[in-house]
C-alpha cells in the first residue's frame, strides 16, 4: 500500500492532480476507469512529506467521465456524442449582439445578482411560459452556469448531518457539493427503461436529518420528463415534511411531442421551497459561456446571493447584454427549441433503426439512451472506450451516474450535433 500511494503522489506532482486522481481512488480500493499509464520521476522525502498532509475533501472524485471521454474522442479522431454540447454555431443573431455588446463597451462587472435587463427578461419568460410572476430585483439571480446555482443553491441550504436526497442516474455535481457541505445524498435509483419515480419509497427515504430534495427534469441523463403528478406528488412531500427542492430544470425547453413545459415553476407550495435553476447555454447553444440562472423566492435568494457573490460575484458581462437583447426582440426561438431538438432526436432514431442498439424512450432534453447487450458483454464503461477507440464514436457510460454501478448495458449519446455528425455516426454504430 505505501509503494502505491507513493507512486500516486509521484504521479501527482509531475503530471497533476487531474490526470492521476483515479490512482489515489485505487489505492483505496475504489476503481476508476482507465488505469494511469506513463513515466514518473523521482520525488524527495520532503516533497512527499509535504504532500501527503493535504487531506483532499472529495478524495473520491477524479476527472469527470465527461472530460474523460471527450479527451478520448479527441486523441483517436472519434466523433464526439458523449459530452452535452452542440457542434453547430449559435443563432448569427445573438452573436452579432455580444459582438454589438462588447463594441458598447460592457465589458467590466456585471451587477452581482445580474444585469437589470436580463433579469427583467427572465422574469418575462418565466410569466410566458409558466404563467408565474417573479419579481426581478429580489428573486431572480444570473449566475455562472447552471452547475454555480446548484452548488451555490447546495451550500445555502445544506449543513453538517443533513440529507440529501436524489434520483439515479443522477448528474455529476450534486453529490460533491452536497458532500463539501458536510451533508450526506441519499440515493433512489430509477430503472429502465422509463426511469419513473416510485413516491412511496421516496416518502419512506425521509428522515428527520433530510433537509432537501433535488430534481431533474427534463432528466439528463435518461430523457425521462416529469408530469405534473410527479411534480404535485413532490410538492406535498415537501410540504408535508417541510423539505427544501432544488430543481434543476436546465432542459426545461426541450420537451417532445407538443407536451406542456410541466415545472416547479406551476407548483406555488413547491416554488415557495425552491431554488429553480436554468441554463441559457442550453438554450441557446452557447455552454461555453457559463450563463444560467436562479429563481428563487426572496428569502432564499437572500441566502443563494451570500455565498454566489464570493464564488464568482459576477457573470459574463457582454453575453448578459446580448441575451437580454435576444430575449426582448427575438423571445419566440425558446418556443422553437424543442421543435428543432426533436427533429434531429426523430433523425437520430430513425438512422438507428437498423442497428443491434435497443433505443429506450426519450421524452426530452438532447440525449439518448440505448441498450448494446445484443452487440457486447462488455461492461458499459470498457464498451464506450471500445466504442471510441474501435469504432470511432464516443458515448457515455450510463452506470457513472449511479451510486449503486447497476449492471445494466446501456450507453448515452448527445444528438445535439449537425445532420452530417449524426449520419457518421450512425452509419458507423449500424455496422456493430
Amino acid at each position: 500500500m505505501a509503494v502505491r500511494v507513493q507512486g500516486y503522489v509521484a504521479a501527482l506532482l509531475f503530471f497533476g492532480a487531474s490526470q492521476v486522481t483515479g490512482i489515489a481512488c485505487s489505492a483505496m480500493g475504489r476503481s476508476k476507469p482507465w488505469a494511469f499509464r506513463g513515466s514518473i520521476r523521482a520525488q524527495s522525502a520532503a516533497e512527499v512529506g509535504t504532500i501527503m498532509e493535504l487531506h483532499s475533501k472529495l478524495p473520491w472524485v477524479g476527472t469527470t467521465i465527461f472530460s474523460q471521454m471527450s479527451q478520448l474522442a479527441q486523441q483517436v479522431g472519434a466523433l464526439n456524442l458523449s459530452q452535452g454540447f452542440p457542434d453547430f454555431p449559435a443563432d448569427p443573431r445573438l452573436l452579432t449582439a455580444l459582438n454589438q455588446q462588447v463594441l458598447a463597451g460592457h465589458n467590466q462587472y456585471a451587477p452581482m445578482i445580474g444585469v437589470a435587463q436580463l433579469r427583467e427578461q427572465i422574469a418575462t419568460l418565466t410569466a410566458h411560459c409558466y404563467q408565474r410572476v417573479v419579481d426581478p430585483e429580489h428573486e431572480i439571480t444570473v449566475t455562472s452556469g447552471a452547475t454555480e446555482a446548484l452548488f451555490v443553491a447546495i451550500q445555502a441550504l445544506v449543513r453538517p448531518g443533513d440529507e440529501v436526497i436524489v434520483f439515479d442516474p443522477a448528474y455529476d455535481s450534486y453529490e460533491p457539493a452536497v458532500a463539501l457541505a458536510g451533508g450526506r445524498t441519499v440515493h433512489i435509483q430509477l430503472d429502465a427503461p422509463d426511469f419513473s419515480v416510485d413516491w412511496a419509497e421516496v416518502a419512506k427515504a425521509v428522515t428527520a436529518r433530510t433537509r432537501l430534495i433535488i430534481v431533474n427534469s427534463p432528466h439528463n441523463p435518461t430523457g425521462m420528463v416529469f408530469s405534473a403528478a410527479d411534480f404535485a406528488a413532490l410538492e406535498a412531500l415537501v410540504v408535508a415534511h417541510q423539505l427544501y427542492c432544488i430543481s434543476d430544470e436546465v432542459y426545461e425547453h426541450m420537451v417532445f411531442s407538443a407536451a406542456p413545459r410541466t415545472s416547479a415553476h406551476r407548483f406555488a407550495a413547491l416554488a415557495a421551497r425552491s431554488f429553480i435553476v436554468s441554463s441559457f447555454g442550453k438554450t441557446f447553444h452557447v455552454t461555453g459561456w457559463k450563463l444560467g440562472y436562479c429563481v428563487a423566492p426572496m428569502a432564499l435568494s437572500v441566502e443563494f446571493r451570500k455565498i454566489h457573490q464570493y464564488v464568482t460575484f459576477s457573470s459574463f458581462t457582454p453575453a448578459q447584454y446580448a441575451i437580454a437583447q435576444l430575449l426582448q426582440h427575438h423571445g419566440e426561438l425558446v418556443d422553437e427549441l424543442a421543435g428543432f431538438y426533436q427533429a434531429k432526436r426523430d433523425l437520430f432514431r430513425q438512422l438507428l433503426a437498423q442497428s443491434r442498439l435497443q433505443l429506450l424512450p426519450c421524452a426530452g432534453t438532447y440525449f439518448q439512451l440505448a441498450d448494446y447487450s445484443a452487440i457486447s458483454e462488455l461492461d458499459d464503461i470498457e464498451f464506450c472506450r471500445w466504442l471510441t477507440i474501435e469504432h470511432g464514436v464516443a458515448a457515455i457510460p450510463l452506470s457513472v451516474f449511479s451510486h449503486a454501478k447497476p449492471s445494466t448495458k446501456i450507453v448515452r449519446f448527445c444528438f445535439a450535433k449537425q445532420q452530417s455528425t449524426l449520419q457518421q455516426a450512425a452509419e458507423r454504430l449500424c455496422l456493430l
